[in-house]
Order: C-alpha cells, then sequence, then structure tokens
C-alpha cells in the first residue's frame, strides 16, 4: 500500500475473498506491525451483518500459507515434476518471445474465480485483461461459459436477466421458490428466505437431493437431473388449463401467449411425472399455489443447475411463471438474486477497450471451440489466469491432451493446482486479496477491498503481467492509469454508483449505496427486441432454437446412475488448490464423497464410507461412498469440480455460434452431462 503506514496497528475494510455470489461478505481485517492479527465478520456490512461460513472463517489460512506460489517458476521438461524459478522479467520475455513466434492470434487468455477474490462483479481486472487482449489483438474468452451463462441466456431470451434484491424477498415475498439454489452459496440470501418464512411466506425447494435448504422449506420437490424444465412447462401447463394467468399482465408486457397456450398442452402433470419422477398431484399443487400467490419469487441456482439435460431450456421455462402470473415489477416477485445477476440500474463504467479492438479470426466463446482450437494448433500459447482448467472445463482428458499440444502453456495464480502441477510450462505467482486493492459487488452496494498488506515473495498483481507483456510487444495503452486506485476510480465513474470514488468509499465505511431499483424490471422494459417478455422468441428461432419454451428427454444410460454436482461448505471452484491448501476447508471434506441412493448402493454392494470408483466411456475417478436417504433412486450427486471429475463429463456444445453473442456475457458452455457405472474399487483393481 503506497504511501500508508503498515508498522502500527491498523484496521481494514475488505470483502471475504471466496466469491459465493450473489453471497458477498463483508470482513474486518487488524494488521499489527505489518502482519495479519485478526479476520473477522464487518458487523457494519449491510448485505452480511458480520457473517462468515467456515470458508471465510479459514480465510487467514491463505496468509502466510506454506503452500503459496512466492517465485516465478519454469518447468526444466514437459512430462517431468522438475521446476526452476526463474523471474518475472525473466518469464515474461520466455513469453513474449513465443507470443511473438506463433503470431497474435495464436494467443489465448483464459481467466476464471481465481483472479476476482477481491473484484467479483465489479470486473475491473476482467476488464483489464480484456483491455490488453483487444488491444494486442488476441484470443480471450468470457468465463461467464463456465457458470452461469446459460441460466442467463434462458432468462435472457424471455427477457429477464434483472434480479430482485434479497431485501424485497424478505420484506414482499409471499412464496419463495429455491429451485437449484442452496445455503452453501447464498447465505446472505437464505437470511432474507427466513425472515420471510418467520413472516409467512411459503417456501419450496427444487433440487436433486435434499439439500441444507431443505430443512427449512414447507414443500420438497426432488426432481431427477436435467428435467426442472419439464417441471416447469407442466406448471405452466397447469396455470393455462386452471386459467390463472394475470390477462393484464399479459395484454401489456408479453408477446406469444397464445402460440405458448398451444404449444404447452401435452405437457400435462402426468407427462412431466414421467420425466422428473415428481407426482402429478404434487405437480399441479405447485403450480396453483403458485399462481395464487400475490408474490412469489423465485430463485435460481448457479451453474449445476443448467448442466446436462437442462442447460438454458430450464432458465427459459421457469422465467415464463413470472410473466404468466403478473410476478415481474411487482416487489416481491420476479427473479431473485441468482449467480451473476443485477439489479436495476446497476453498473460500472467498461474499461475493456472493446471499440478498439484489431480485426483478426477469432475463437467464439465457446468452451468445445476452444479446446479445438488447442487441438488443431489455431492456439499455441495458452495464458490461464486464476483458473484450473483441467478441473472446470469437462472432458478432461481431452483437454489435457490438447494443452499438451500447445507450444506454452502459462498459469498465474497463489496456490499450485492441476493444471500447474500437470500442464504448465511456467507459472507466475500472483498476489491474495489483502495484498491488493479491489472491490466487489453485490445487488445492492459496492464494497472496497482494501490492501492491508505488502506483497509476499514476488508476487505481484495480475495487471503487471499486462503492463510487462504490453512493453515487449509494443501495444500501446493497455495500463493508463498512474495506480490500480485510478483504475478503480475509472470503473467507479457511474450514475449507478454515485460517481463514488475510492477515497470516498473509505471515508464511507468501504462502501457506496448502488442506485437501483430493489425490484427488478420496475420500468416493464425486458430484455428482448420487443421489450416484453416473450413466449414467443423470434430471436431464438432465427438462431435455429425453439422459440417456444421446451425441454429435452432424459437422456438413458443402461444400467448407470446420473450425476448430479453442486457446491458444499468447503468448497467453491478451484480456489486455493480446491481447498485442499487450506486445512481447516481440507479437515472438512478430506475425500470427494459421492451421494448415492440405498437401494442403488444396496443393489452395487456398496456400504458407506468405502472407496468406489465412478466410471464411463469417457473416463474413471476415485470417491468415497456416502450412502444416505437424502438422494433419491437413479441419481448421484458429488461435490463440483474435484480435480479428475469432469473426466466423466461431456465437452460438446450446447448453443449454436450464432447465439453466442446475443448477451454482454458468453454462453459457449459445454453439456456437462454424465451416466456413470459405480463399482467397489478392490472391484476395480
Amino acid at each position: 500500500m503506497i504511501g500508508r503506514d503498515m508498522t502500527k496497528r491498523q484496521n481494514y475494510k475488505t470483502m471475504c475473498p471466496m466469491n459465493c455470489h450473489p453471497t458477498l461478505c463483508g470482513m474486518d481485517v487488524t494488521i499489527e506491525d505489518g502482519q495479519l492479527a485478526s479476520i473477522k465478520g464487518d458487523d457494519t456490512n449491510p448485505d452480511s451483518e458480520g457473517f462468515l461460513c467456515m470458508r471465510g472463517k479459514a480465510a487467514h489460512e491463505i496468509v502466510s500459507n506454506q503452500h503459496r506460489l512466492l517465485k516465478p517458476l519454469t518447468r526444466t521438461k514437459r512430462g517431468s515434476e522438475d521446476w526452476s524459478e526463474t523471474t518475472w522479467d525473466g518469464a515474461l520475455d520466455v513469453m513474449a518471445t513465443h507470443m511473438q513466434a506463433v503470431g497474435r492470434e495464436a494467443v489465448g487468455f483464459w481467466q476464471g474465480h481465481g483472479n476476482w477474490a477481491n473484484d467479483y462483479a465489479f470486473g475491473l481486472k476482467r476488464a483489464q485483461m480484456d483491455r490488453f487482449a483487444n488491444l494486442y489483438g488476441c484470443q480471450f474468452w468470457n468465463p461467464a461459459m463456465i457458470c452461469w451463462g446459460l441460466g442467463g441466456f434462458g432468462l435472457g431470451i424471455t427477457g429477464a436477466l434483472e434480479t430482485s434484491t434479497k431485501e424485497d424477498l424478505s420484506a414482499n415475498s409471499e412464496m419463495v421458490i429455491l429451485w437449484g439454489a442452496n445455503t452453501v452459496s447464498q447465505a446472505a440470501t437464505l437470511k432474507h428466505v427466513e425472515i420471510a418464512k418467520r413472516r409467512g411466506a411459503r417456501i419450496v425447494v427444487i433440487d436433486v437431493r435434499k439439500t441444507e435448504a431443505s430443512a427449512l422449506a414447507d414443500d420438497v420437490v426432488l426432481v431427477r437431473p436435467g428435467t426442472d424444465a419439464a417441471l416447469a412447462l407442466a406448471m405452466i401447463q397447469v396455470i393455462l388449463e386452471d386459467e390463472l394467468w394475470d390477462k393484464a399482465f399479459i395484454e401489456a408486457h408479453t408477446v406469444g401467449f397464445e402460440a405458448l397456450a398451444q404449444h404447452i398442452k401435452p405437457m400435462t402433470p402426468q407427462w412431466a411425472e414421467k420425466q422428473t419422477g415428481v407426482s402429478h398431484e404434487q405437480i399441479t399443487a405447485l403450480a396453483r399455489t403458485y399462481a395464487s400467490s400475490r408474490a412469489a419469487m423465485i430463485v435460481i441456482g448457479g451453474s449445476s443447475l443448467h448442466k446436462g439435460n437442462n442447460t438454458w431450456d430450464a432458465a427459459r421455462a421457469i422465467s415464463c411463471l413470472p410473466g404468466l402470473t403478473g410476478n415481474f415489477g411487482r416487489p416481491g416477485g420476479g427473479i431473485g438474486p441468482r449467480h451473476g445477476g443485477r439489479s436495476h440500474g446497476a453498473g460500472f463504467v467498461d474499461l475493456s477497450a472493446a471499440d478498439r479492438r484489431k480485426p483478426g479470426r477469432y475463437i467464439p466463446n465457446q468452451m468445445e471451440a476452444i479446446i479445438a482450437a488447442l487441438e488443431s494448433g489455431d492456439v499455441k500459447v495458452f495464458v490461464s489466469i486464476g483458473s484450473n482448467v483441467l478441473s472446470s472445463f469437462p472432458d478432461t482428458n481431452r483437454m489435457r491432451a490438447a494443452l499438451g499440444k500447445a507450444d506454452l502453456v502459462v498459469a498465474y495464480d497463489i496456490f499450485p493446482n492441476q493444471m500447474i502441477r500437470e500442464v504448465a510450462d511456467i507459472v507466475l505467482p500472483g498476489t491474495i486479496w489483502l495484498e491488493e486493492i479491489g472491490a466487489k459487488s453485490t445487488n445492492t452496494y459496492v464494497h472496497l477491498s482494501d490492501q492491508a498488506l505488502p506483497a509476499q515473495g514476488d508476487a505481484r498483481p495480475v495487471y503487471h503481467l499486462y503492463q510487462g507483456l504490453a512493453q515487449r510487444l509494443g501495444v500501446e495503452d493497455v495500463y493508463p492509469w498512474d495506480s490500480q486506485e485510478d483504475a478503480m476510480n475509472a470503473a467507479l465513474d457511474h450514475d449507478a454508483t454515485g460517481h463514488t470514488t475510492v477515497a470516498s468509499m473509505r471515508a464511507n465505511g468501504g462502501r457506496a449505496a448502488l442506485k437501483v431499483s430493489p425490484v427488478a424490471h420496475p420500468d416493464f422494459r425486458f430484455t428482448t427486441p420487443s421489450g416484453k417478455i416473450e413466449f414467443y422468441s423470434q430471436r431464438a428461432a432465427e438462431m435455429g432454437l425453439s422459440p417456444l419454451p421446451t425441454c429435452t428427454e432424459p437422456d438413458g444410460g443402461q444400467g448407470s446412475l446420473h450425476l448430479a454436482h453442486g457446491r458444499t461448505f468447503a468448497h467453491f471452484h478451484s480456489f486455493y488448490d480446491h481447498a485442499r491448501a487450506l486445512p481447516t476447508l481440507a479437515a472438512r471434506e478430506d475425500a470427494a464423497d459421492l451421494w448415492i441412493s440405498l437401494d442403488d448402493a444396496k443393489e452395487r454392494g456398496i456400504a458407506n464410507a468405502v472407496e468406489i470408483e465412478v466410471s464411463n466411456e469417457r473416463g474413471a475417478f476415485r470417491a468415497r461412498a456416502k450412502v444416505t436417504a437424502r438422494i433419491p433412486t437413479g441419481t448421484v450427486w458429488i461435490r463440483d469440480g474435484w480435480p479428475g471429475l469432469n473426466a466423466l463429463t461431456d465437452a460438446s456444445s450446447v448453443l449454436p455460434e450464432s447465439a453466442l453473442d446475443t448477451f454482454a456475457f458468453s454462453v459457449g458452455q459445454s453439456n456437462y452431462g454424465a451416466h456413470v457405472m459405480i463399482s467397489l474399487l478392490q472391484e476395480r483393481e
């Protein structure tokens, strides 16, 4: 922290570095004589109010961790585990030489959550990578495709990208449906669900297993993985059959109602029961309760909901429900806080220089296209920023082989991970969240993450990477600011923030309230060409997609089980070597636990806590059996992103290239579906 005294006891406002959006929690950090003394929840933070989950409470273990990357490294020889220390200048020289040799269009940059530990939903660090790539003219891809992009696409086709706030939920909702959303990654939202429940709101949980949030629910609906769209379509059919729709809203603010009414007729609760495993009586009752509630809010889950058969169809069908019942623009109604969602009016200044992007032959924002480009040699230098693509991309074996064909693979991160261990040629050490300044944005506030500690070792903020490459490659205007604080001020200079600055945020307890509406779409303007909710989407039809909400029939899998995955208390993405680097979190989840039903376990001779092999035609993965009554027969569930797990998942594309740039975020996610066989490990050895 330039010019600030770190030799005495000081307190700093920051944000938890775990990125559990839409739950982002505030921290109070105390520094004594330049060393971390304590971290606790920030009682003054209006979003988290002092709360920290076990991930946040373990954050102090990041500081001075013996496993941190603190020196630039180069692998002596591919295929070996031998590394040698180098310097930033030496590593940047090698990178620039390779980049010049292969040409700018054969260079690709990818970044993940590990780069946003103090930047999530603010987006400055992502914009700075994009800015370098635009001005240089190389490949880069939007990481929303790996996470919530498909859900956003389905919502956007209907017109429902904005989200209402958690405060609106607790104050006004009469019914809350947690659709694939769980306390594990939405703790701040769930607090408001609890408030709504105490006020008398009815709480419904829809998921593939009995989640932690199920304990809060009045009703729990367990669906087969990939059939959420069928459930939503059957609910629509009941609402139309019983004439429970809001006629005035439909006439004023929607298009395609008549087409939807004809399309939906065969999609009865009986039809959906065969797909979802939910009884037609429960589907009918759920639809009627939802339609008769004065204000009903649906909180949609993150990436796991949109993997496999669901893809974008689930969000598309679900988002039609508030349109039929007039819940959009209504306090307590519509779509609640979700991963990647923003409130009406939120925004920051875009510094990515997108209008100055050099012409070129660019690979689309499509996961399978990235893999194919590595396989073909169209991408020869791959730079990963805070990500582990071997654990986050599907079909790990294919991705590993594709990276092996690249001339150079570079990783910028703070801990070793699977990608670094197996395929990286150069490793650059990054700063942790307390060693650099940043910000995080919730749906209602932007919060300062102030620098509290000097960088350890040779760790550097990521913008040093872009500055160093730009200097060597002769790319101008990549970093036109005097400091990262100045860059933050440029991004904050927006009507939504009240044109706040870092200095004014410090003076205001480390935050600025965003000038947003607590209710989404208060002006009844929607994100469609018509400006209305589109039950029938001509835009989708022009992309070669169904113009009306539909679903994919569940795929089979003779003798196999449908694999589903999601979040747990000790994990979020590939942070901190999948939590293995943090002792508290590693002890909480010391192995990959695969949830399996009592009947499925009995049929296979599997007892609780035994080692098993999970396999299919793509690969195999070792896990530990968690035999439980909390998951239905035919489904198994595991924590998302365990290194090696994605050897089982499908890398095929979901959407055509014509759909990828429909919205500002990327939607080129792969299918991620998987049916698996389960066997005792000793039987396989």
